[in-house]
């Protein structure tokens, strides 16, 4: 029973940052990084320095103690910030204190936001009473854009916009969906997804492959009597986009197996050719198996090789 607790004491999860925040005069941080050249030109720096004058800071840098310096703070993660609050002239930061030197997780960890989780951040702040100029103005947008991600899901199915949700759809995609009915729009999802293809060109693809009944009703005007493709031409992209899904299938079946393989196969021609007795046979017997085997094994030169007779 004693056992059982000490373990149980043994594999309890410690926490990452201390529970309250500290707040630290910005002058006593210490970036462990520099910035890039160009960073402060950059949309990012641009859209957090718009986010602090709009709403002020909303994640709040990691620091860490520093261990030989006195009243100093090392920042683990928020340089970005950090040379905003600078620039701005703010004095003072509320920060997250962290208990390990752990950089890792929060550089490379990191998960962009879907265009339609996106759509529904800026939706729910409209409903709140943020005027499209404010959130503009946060992200350092056109109203204009801003208003356009507010419309994102206008006239695209609810079922393919949750299938879509957490997938990197740009708003062009969504373009091209909203020109399908509900049913088609949910056969592209599904097909954009079983691809893990979410690129305008193929949804460009999947709207010429769609049979006109598919297609949503359009306004005429301006672009009206552009050309679209033949039945036939439909047809057979149709049964080309069938056999593609299928031969995608059975490459993913044995793709594993097949790479291992031609890895094994690889480094044992490679090794093949590091003994000259070899090459130097293959020279004079078989040189277009030894111009290929140069090339699987991706040597580029060999030195010369004089040409001999065969050595037992």
């Amino acid at each position: 029973m004693l056992e059982a607790q000490e373990i149980r004491q043994d594999s309890s999860i410690r926490l990452a940052f201390e529970r309250n925040f500290v707040t630290i005069p910005v002058s006593a941080i210490v970036p462990l990084k520099t910035l890039p050249d160009g960073a402060r030109e950059s949309r990012t720096y641009s859209q957090v320095l718009s986010s602090i004058k709009a709403i002020g800071l909303i994640e709040a840098p990691v620091v860490m103690v520093a261990p030989k310096k006195s009243g100093a703070w090392f920042l683990l993660d928020g340089h970005l910030r950090l040379e905003a609050l600078k620039e701005l002239g703010i004095a003072e930061v509320e920060c997250l204190l962290a208990t390990d030197d752990d950089t890792y997780t929060y550089n490379k960890r990191v998960n962009r936001i879907p265009p339609i989780q996106e759509h529904r951040m800026i939706a729910r702040a409209m409903e709140r009473g943020v005027s499209s100029a404010d959130i503009a103005n946060a992200l350092n947008l056109q109203v204009e854009s801003v208003l356009r991600r507010f419309r994102l899901l206008e006239g695209i199915s609810s079922e393919a916009a949750d299938m879509l949700k957490d997938t990197p759809c740009s708003m062009k995609v969504f373009d091209i969906l909203r020109q399908m009915s509900a049913v088609r729009q949910i056969e592209a999802a599904d097909l954009m997804i079983g691809q893990n293809n979410f690129t305008l060109m193929f949804a460009r693809a999947l709207r010429a492959a769609t049979p006109e009944s598919q297609l949503a009703a359009t306004k005429k005007g301006r672009g009206a009597g552009a050309s679209t493709p033949s039945g036939q031409q439909i047809a057979r992209m149709e049964r080309e986009l069938a056999a593609l899904q299928t031969q995608v299938k059975s490459v993913e079946d044995t793709y594993g197996i097949e790479n291992l393989h031609l890895t094994v196969a690889r480094g044992y021609i490679a090794k093949l050719l590091a003994n000259k007795r070899i090459v130097r046979w293959l020279a004079n017997h078989q040189q277009d198996y030894l111009i290929e085997f140069q090339k699987i094994a991706e040597i580029d030169t060999l030195g010369a090789i004089e040409p001999r007779s065969a050595e037992g």
